[in-house]
């Protein structure tokens, strides 16, 4: 039997997946690492603790598969998107705390952008709409409050990358810095059209290019796993986005396929083939992947706070134990009681990108309690994706007639179920639903000739649809009313 081991970097933890030849997930390690929040709003990792936890869950997943380095065919990594690091050239040692996808501190450097009529432009060559989300204002950032550390990047001591990119240096003992198109689709510094990096945009947040990565396919080998991490030298053959990795993991290969991750966010992408759709409708233009050289195009929404918001009800409020519990919190009522939550604790993403939203909870009586707040927060990542999805089918002037679910809240039947009724399309959840691992590895097996094209359709399995029951009169009510919310919600934390 022959296997790819899948790394999948998240966002609260790393993780390892050993796939065998028929796309079976046959070991899989994960470990949580700390949450860094040095102000409000604020969102930093220590590449340490990334890199560290990483490697120990690739070696504790092979370690308890059982399963020999010399049968590992291949490694496929994906990750946390738009997440920044800086790191030595020379001795991989970090310059700072990375940077998170959730951070806001860049908001005013975006602001000031959008002031001076950039906001076009970015859109224009990035396909992405201007915001504190993407890494190239939070590495601007990073230049511009150390001096010390601008020189250094201007004299080419220091290298720029996404975790993927960090990984791969680490995972080649410093012989290969290079990312992928999706995740430079990301930076807000990679001209889409034209698939390289974008002169004007660097030019714009005072980037050197001397600290880009070089820019490779999502399925091909950039390099060899040094031989102290398993004993034996194994290609890294596939670089992609988590959630470009889902939707290769999903199968949606053609145009007008759509999924949705719900992990600490959610994630709506939709493959829009070989043309790249500009919205109108608060979603941006991005890569779906690209291999062979050829581009994939997609258009996504990004929801900020999903799964997050239950880890806030078991981290912060200690409401519940596990996120297991609030599937039977939920279905203990019959409904939610008119109790909302919009969990814009790091502003709203698509489609309002308002980076001063904050989060409420709304609708509160005496008779308000732990089940009421829990099932509002799984309803809020529905109504979230909601929205998401009514722009996308408003840019490409058609419904979505079916959304493939997956991530880990994809398990709470309740939230699957919801979703159907509050979208009127079937929400689809397959077998495996760790499917950012899985495209991972189908990338890189792909890459190292393990499946071919046809074979990879035929791994991905249904598990169970989820379709509409819900009036349409209660529906509308239930959208009218969460409407209402989020503009409660909304420019809440805009100065006066």
């Amino acid at each position: 039997m022959k296997y790819i081991a899948a790394l999948d970097q998240g966002t609260t933890s790393s993780r390892c997946i050993l796939f065998d030849e028929t796309g079976r997930p046959v070991s899989t390690h994960a470990i949580e690492y700390r949450q860094i929040y040095p102000r409000p709003g604020w969102v930093e990792h220590d590449p340490e603790d990334i890199w560290r936890s990483q490697l120990q869950a690739l070696r504790a997943a092979v370690e308890k598969s059982g399963v020999q380095a010399s049968d590992i065919q291949a490694v496929g990594i994906t990750n946390q998107r738009e997440t920044t690091l800086l790191w030595d050239r020379k001795t991989g040692e970090s310059g700072h705390n990375a940077i998170v996808w959730q951070c806001r501190r860049t908001a005013a450097i975006i602001e000031r952008l959008v002031a001076e009529g950039c906001g076009e432009e970015i859109a224009a060559r990035t396909g992405l709409v201007p915001d504190a989300y993407f890494s190239g204002s939070k590495l601007k950032w990073l230049l511009d409050e150390d001096r010390a550390l601008r020189k250094r990047a201007e004299n080419g001591e220091l290298c720029f990358g996404t975790v993927d990119s960090f990984l791969t240096y680490r995972l080649t003992g410093g012989k290969v810095h290079v990312t992928d198109a999706t995740n430079a689709s990301r930076t807000m510094l990679f001209n889409l059209e034209k698939q390289c990096w974008d002169d004007e945009m660097l030019s714009m947040l005072n980037v050197p290019k001397s600290v880009l990565p070089d820019v490779t396919d999502s399925s091909c080998v950039v390099g060899v796993l040094d031989k102290s991490i398993l004993g034996r030298e194994i290609p890294i053959a596939a670089l992609a986005g988590d959630q470009h990795a889902a939707l290769y993991g999903q199968a949606c290969f053609d145009a007008g396929m759509a999924k949705n991750t719900y992990g600490t966010g959610c994630f709506l992408l939709l493959n829009t083939g070989s043309r790249i759709v500009r919205s109108q409708n608060g979603l941006v233009s991005t890569m779906a992947w690209r291999v062979d050289g050829k581009p994939v195009y997609a258009l996504e929404g990004s929801v900020f706070v999903a799964g997050a918001a239950v880890q806030w009800l078991r981290d912060e409020l200690g409401l519940i134990g596990s996120a297991a519990e609030t599937q039977a919190l939920a279905e203990s009522i019959r409904d939610n009681g008119g109790v909302y939550l919009v969990p814009a604790f790091t502003g709203l993403g698509a489609p309002y990108w308002d980076m001063y939203a904050r989060g409420i909870l709304v609708g509160l009586t005496r008779g308000t309690g732990r089940a009421q707040i829990a099932r509002a927060a799984l309803e809020s990542i529905a109504y979230q994706s909601m929205d998401v999805l009514d722009a996308m089918s408003e840019d490409m002037g058609e419904r979505v007639r079916v959304l493939r679910a997956d991530g880990g809240a994809s398990a709470n039947d309740f939230l699957m179920q919801f979703q159907a009724d509050m979208l009127g399309v079937d929400v689809v959840r397959p077998r495996v639903t760790e499917t950012t691992a899985l495209g991972a590895a189908m990338l890189a097996g792909r890459a190292v000739g393990l499946w071919n094209d046809g074979e990879l359709r035929s791994i991905w399995r249904s598990e169970k649809v989820f379709s509409p029951k819900r009036d349409a009169v209660t529906v509308a009510d239930c959208r009218r009313r969460w409407k209402k919310a989020v503009e409660k919600a909304r420019r809440w934390a805009e100065e006066e």
